[in-house]
């Protein structure tokens, strides 16, 4: 697990100060932390995990869409076969 000098090291590494008393809190965070870890270790590995869950998506099908002068037809500005916006910048 992680001892103090662990988090003094890791402390100067990131160039952050920390003061003793930071550095108890820290130490038992990261220690709560790695065995947080430990614990994914033990999940299956290889396969995902069933939890039921099913594609609520469609498939993907070709449809017809609108032609062009149909999409343009309530423009209220085009040019070149395209909608004319105001400039932002």
């Amino acid at each position: 697990m992680v001892n103090s000098e662990d988090v003094r090291k890791i402390a100067k590494l990131a160039d952050i100060g920390v003061d003793d008393g930071e550095i108890e809190e820290f130490t038992s965070q990261c220690s709560e932390i790695l065995t947080y870890f430990e614990m994914l270790d033990t999940l299956p590995q290889g396969k995902g995990v069933d939890r039921g869950l099913i594609n609520i998506f469609r498939e993907d099908e070709v449809t017809d869409s609108l032609s062009q002068e149909e999409a343009l037809k309530n423009a209220k500005e085009t040019e070149n076969g395209y909608f004319k916006a105001p400039r932002v910048m």
